[in-house]
C-alpha cells in the first residue's frame, strides 16, 4: 500500500542530548515500520539534530522540538512540510510525543500547527494526531522495562500536570501495573509515597519512571531514589528504566496514525 503522508514526531526539546538521540532512533524505527506497511524501501535519509528540520526520504519521517530549538515549532513544520510537498506528499501526520494532556498538548502545539497550516495553505493538509500518552497499551512498555520485577509495591512516577483531569492517564497506567501514582511536580510526591509504603511495612518498592526518554529529570529521580534509600534503610528501593525508543513504541505511534494515513486517500 503506498504511503500518502509524511510523518513528524514532536518532542518537548531539551538541552540534554540524550532525548534527541532517542528521538532520532525512534524516527528510524518508525521509518522501518512504514517501510514494512508500504513495501517501500528507504533510498536514503537526511537525519535531524535537535535544532534542525529532520527529513528522511521515502518514507518521509521527521522530528521537531516545541522548545529550545533554533526555529519556533510552526516554522519547523513549515520547512519540513515544504520538503514533503516537494517529494509528492499532500498530507502530514503530526504526532506529539507527550505523555500528559498539559498546556503543551492542549494549547501550544495546536496553535503552532494552525500557524503552519495557514502558511502552507492547500499544498499540504496537516493532521494533528492524539499525543502518545493516549494509547491504551503504553503501560505494556513499562512492564518490558522491568516493572514486572519482584516487588511488594510499585510507584509509578510521572511529571504530573495541574490541568484538571490531566493525570487520569497516569492513574490508568498505574492501575495496569498494580502501582500507586506519584508526581515529580505536584503532590503526592515520590517521597510521600515511599513514606506511606514504609509506614505500611512494605519491604521492596519498585519505582517506575513514567517518562519517554532518559534525561535531566530521570537523572534527578535516580539521585532522589539514592537519597530515599539512605533515608529509609529498612526498605529496598529499585528504579526501572524510562520507556525509551523501541520498535514497540514505533508500533504504538503507527497505530495512532494509521487511520489518518488511510483516510488521507479518501
Amino acid at each position: 500500500m503506498p504511503l500518502l503522508s509524511a510523518y513528524l514526531l514532536v518532542s518537548h526539546g531539551s538541552r540534554d542530548p540524550r532525548p534527541q538521540a532517542a528521538l532520532e532512533q525512534l524516527a528510524e524505527l518508525l521509518t522501518a515500520r512504514l517501510e514494512h506497511f508500504s513495501g517501500v524501501q528507504k533510498s536514503g535519509s537526511v537525519r535531524c539534530r535537535a535544532h534542525q528540520v529532520v527529513v528522511a526520504s521515502l518514507p518521509l519521517v521527521g522530528t521537531a522540538c516545541l522548545e529550545l530549538a533554533t526555529l519556533p515549532l510552526h516554522q519547523q513544520i513549515i520547512e519540513f512540510g515544504k520538503q514533503a510537498v516537494a517529494v509528492g506528499f499532500r498530507h502530514l501526520q503530526v504526532l506529539p510525543l507527550f505523555l500528559l494532556p498539559g498546556m503543551h498538548v492542549m494549547e501550544d502545539i495546536p496553535a503552532e500547527v494552525a500557524l503552519a497550516q495557514k502558511a502552507l495553505g492547500s499544498n499540504l493538509k496537516i493532521h494533528l494526531r492524539p499525543h502518545i500518552g493516549t494509547h491504551p497499551n503504553l503501560g505494556r512498555l513499562l512492564v518490558t522495562n522491568g516493572a514486572d520485577a519482584p516487588a511488594d509495591a510499585r510507584i509509578l512516577l510521572s511529571h504530573g500536570t495541574r490541568r484538571s483531569g490531566g493525570n487520569q492517564s497516569v492513574e490508568a497506567v498505574a492501575d495496569q501495573l498494580n502501582a500507586v501514582p506519584a508526581y515529580w511536580s505536584i503532590s503526592p510526591s515520590l517521597e510521600e509515597r515511599v513514606q506511606e509504603l514504609v509506614n505500611a511495612a512494605i519491604g521492596k518498592i519498585e519505582i517506575i519512571p513514567y517518562f519517554l526518554f532518559a534525561g535531566g529529570i530521570t537523572d534527578a529521580i535516580a539521585q532522589e531514589v539514592e537519597q530515599l534509600q539512605q533515608q529509609f534503610p529498612a526498605v529496598q528501593l529499585s528504579l526501572a528504566e524510562p520507556i525509551g525508543a523501541s520498535a514497540f513504541l514505533a508500533d504504538l505511534i503507527w497505530e495512532l496514525t494509521v487511520d489518518g494515513e488511510i483516510g488521507a486517500g479518501e
